[in-house]
């Protein structure tokens, strides 16, 4: 019996054996089986109108005719030498070669695939100009859709014509990464939008605050400087003017817990996954923070960090009543006549309340009109807050811009961030302006 017993046993473990290595090889087919059929990349991208942005059928190896343009899709279509990747390619190569994963075969003869992009490569090109060279990045998106009209990071190169990197390195300092979607910034002022959002659903008669600035206050042991002598003002003007005094004090009495809880809301700490990108996480711990530190943190300081296409959605949340849709690049793929993949819209889910979106979208749009301009923002209602976000010291600081159109026909969300570009509205305004533009004559074709 005990012979018996131990050859039931040995063929037990033989069958577990077995079984575990047939899940194994399973998992490794539906994972990896695309990359053991070796193919040549056959297939041809465009932008939202049907330009070409690359085209690698019949052999062919082309980009965009435009430099400029070629420069603009870096960051989205990768470059020649590796060290950039396609994300986009890599994600949707199953698609583009008609990869059938039940019968294990690409499908031949005179198909190809066929990608087309959310982008405008018009916007894109306006992007390039308007940054001239400057470092930072840019985003605009339909907020009700989820369309990524321009996503731009620079400094940019053109990958027909590639410069020596290694040989300037203060020109093309972090050329390698997607600022829009890898990067984390300070947030500066416009953080005063989480702050003003908070404030908004947890103080009651807000609205009707008066606050006094003498250009700075004792907040705990240290001293919050302004960026002007206000006197008193009001609320809604406090985020006109950027008054760092009056959104310390309304930190301070929110305390570090209810701000804590909003930012998690609006997703400041998270990271948006979309089209095989994976979003840079933001920052906001008040862990260890001071009473100071937590109401600097409030005026958008301290330790905090936003992720420039993360903080896009929230400008779209705000705009759209509270809500706004997941951002993405993709729109197609077809192989051949048969499509492949179609974009689903998809929420990012209730960022805030309805009624507090639709005052602090009032509080933004009183900002462009008393403060920014309206011309900047193609004549249509539109909010916006500015940032000047320090950085170390001798270095300029970080100019931002964060807003919205709230147009029925234009529903666009917005973030400019220009490293060391001073004044926030001064250096990013003249951005947006030539940016929206571009888009809206996308929209329009």
């Amino acid at each position: 019996m005990s012979k018996l017993a131990r050859r039931a046993w040995f063929a037990y473990f033989l069958a577990a054996a077995m079984l575990v290595g047939l899940i194994v090889i399973l998992v490794r087919y539906a994972v990896g089986a695309p990359d053991w059929m070796p193919f040549q990349k056959n297939g041809l991208v465009v932008d939202r109108s049907g330009t070409m942005l690359m085209d690698n059928t019949d052999g062919k190896s082309e980009l965009a005719d435009n430099a400029t343009v070629r420069a603009a899709m870096l960051h989205i279509l990768g470059d020649t030498q590796g060290y950039i990747s396609p994300y986009l390619l890599n994600e949707y190569g199953d698609e583009m070669s008609g990869y059938d994963r039940f019968t294990g075969t690409r499908h031949t003869g005179n198909g190809y695939g066929r990608m087309q992009l959310t982008v405008s490569a018009y916007a894109q090109e306006a992007a390039v100009y308007a940054f001239g060279g400057q470092k930072g990045t840019i985003g605009v998106y339909n907020y009700k859709t989820g369309e990524i009209l321009c996503m731009v990071s620079s400094p940019t190169y053109d990958p027909r014509n590639v410069p020596d990197v290694a040989g300037n390195p203060d020109a093309y300092e972090g050329v390698y990464v997607n600022r829009f979607l890898h990067s984390a910034y300070a947030p500066g002022s416009t953080f005063k939008l989480v702050t003003a959002a908070a404030a908004l659903e947890e103080i009651d008669g807000i609205e009707d605050r008066v606050f006094h600035c003498d250009g700075s206050a004792l907040i705990g042991d240290e001293v919050v400087i302004c960026n002007a002598v206000h006197g008193d003002i009001g609320f809604k003007e406090a985020l006109c003017q950027s008054c760092n005094v009056a959104f310390a004090r309304v930190a301070q009495e929110l305390g570090a817990e209810r701000l804590s809880k909003y930012a998690d809301a609006f997703g400041i700490g998270k990271s948006l996954a979309f089209d095989g990108f994976i979003t840079k996480k933001g920052n906001f711990d008040l862990s260890d923070a001071t009473t100071f530190e937590a109401a600097w943190a409030g005026v958008g300081q301290y330790t905090d960090q936003i992720n420039p296409c993360q903080y896009m959605t929230f400008m779209g949340a705000i705009a759209n009543g509270g809500e706004a849709a997941q951002p993405y690049l993709v729109e197609s793929v077809y192989f051949g006549d048969r499509e492949e993949y179609r974009a689903a819209h998809k929420t990012c889910g209730t960022m805030l309340d309805r009624q507090t979106a639709d005052e602090l979208t009032d509080m933004m749009h009183y900002n462009v009109v008393n403060n920014y301009g309206e011309w900047y923002f193609s004549g249509l209602y539109a909010g916006a807050k500015s940032g000047t976000a320090e950085r170390a010291e001798g270095q300029a600081p970080n100019a931002l811009l964060a807003g919205f159109v709230r147009s029925e026909d234009y529903p666009l969300a917005f973030v400019v961030i220009v490293e060391g570009g001073g004044a926030g509205s001064a250096a990013c305004t003249p951005i947006i302006r030539q940016v929206l533009d571009a888009c809206i004559v996308a929209m329009n074709s």
